[in-house]
């Protein structure tokens, strides 16, 4: 890990990281607490956008991890640098740099399916080795190894064949000795099933036939952060169009990926833990109308104080979201504010109880912030 780095951030790439972090980190309990206060129904609805769709379909919560792994791309993107054409001495540190990565990921993603107090089982049969943090890590990997090698033609392919063939798999292609399409909710006899059963050691969550992270699913997922790659390219050139016509282009294009994402799923459904062709599509499209909404506000229209609490989480989004596992933030919390929470009227008491357990979080983080510590894997 690396820390005390004074290196120039774009403001909007933090902020919307953080906006990202900031559901896990407590946030989705808002409205539920809002709801408490005031009653009104039209939290309920909001509340619904807190917790991942069951199966086929799409909530926003369900956006948080491929708006993520878009984001590493974009970082990626707003500096791509070709390395093919160097000696393989010189390559060389930048493979292991990114193999390191993608290991030291992998393991942070075990440390944090565990949890705090639980530990690691000592039978490796037991541990659960795919994780958030582990699709993130391979997603990563293999873009920068394209971004490494290939020109921007031959990334815009690849993403669009890993979409083609991701379909055509899972709908056309059955599995031994079984029969195509089986996208059902047990799904033991999908592609997905036969992957992880055959190639993914250790437990699955929940025990489930598919994990939400497994083998196959990865595959897609390298296509979120091609897309945010595309976006860094084209924010590090908006300057040359004109800043404002370019986010109304990336809108656009954000617009455009929802429509075919949508359209893809009347024959293949939108689903995150399949991660489907549709869903990528669907999530790329949210994550850049997103972007450009960010940008905008953030480093167009300079709203950085506004947004303050998003980027000090962004800037250090990994080791926050390793602690919302490894820290009893809600001991801590309660440590602090509870006597303030316990002596309000019971319908204030869930929103400052939300509104202490984000606070210490954020308090941690504008300290390492100010002091410039980002820690970075």
């Amino acid at each position: 890990m690396a820390t005390n780095t004074t290196k120039k951030r774009l403001a909007s790439l933090d902020a919307l990281r953080g906006m990202d972090m900031f559901w896990i980190l407590g946030g989705q309990s808002i409205f539920a607490a809002l709801f408490v206060l005031t009653g009104w129904q039209g939290w309920k609805l909001f509340e619904a956008h807190t917790v991942h769709s069951p199966w086929h379909g799409f909530t926003f919560y369900d956006l948080i991890f491929p708006l993520f792994i878009f984001l590493s791309g974009v970082a990626m993107g707003l500096a791509p640098k070709r390395i093919d054409h160097l000696p393989l001495a010189e390559r060389k540190p930048y493979y292991q740099k990114a193999l390191k990565r993608l290991l030291l990921l992998c393991l942070l993603g075990i440390l944090y399916n565990h949890g705090w107090g639980t530990g690691i089982p000592a039978a490796l049969g037991e541990i659960r080795y795919a994780s958030v943090l582990g699709r993130i890590a391979v997603a990563w990997f293999f873009c920068v190894l394209l971004v490494w090698h290939t020109s921007a033609r031959t990334q815009a392919y690849v993403a669009i064949g890993i979409l083609l063939f991701y379909w055509i798999l899972l709908c056309f292609i059955p599995v031994p000795g079984g029969v195509a399409g089986d996208l059902s909710a047990a799904g033991a006899g999908s592609w997905n099933a036969w992957f992880d059963k055959h190639l993914l050691p250790g437990i699955s969550y929940q025990a489930r036939a598919v994990d939400p992270e497994g083998v196959l699913s990865s595959l897609p997922a390298i296509v979120n952060a091609i897309a945010g790659v595309f976006v860094g390219r084209f924010i590090a050139r908006a300057e040359q169009f004109g800043q404002w016509r370019s986010m109304a282009a990336l809108s656009g294009a954000g617009l455009g990926c929802l429509l075919i994402g949508w359209l893809w799923n009347l024959s293949f459904p939108v689903n995150k833990e399949l991660w489907t062709s549709s869903f990528v599509l669907v999530t790329v499209g949210w994550s850049a109308l997103l972007f450009a909404i960010f940008y905008a506000l953030v480093d167009l229209l300079n709203m950085q104080r506004l947004a303050y609490p998003f980027i000090i989480i962004g800037a250090n989004s990994i080791i926050i979201y390793l602690a919302s596992s490894l820290v009893n933030w809600s001991y801590i919390s309660l440590s602090v504010f509870g006597g303030i929470v316990v002596a309000a009227a019971p319908n204030w008491q869930p929103l400052l109880g939300v509104l202490a357990l984000l606070s210490v979080q954020l308090l941690v983080l504008h300290w390492m912030y100010k002091r410039k510590i980002f820690v970075s894997v």
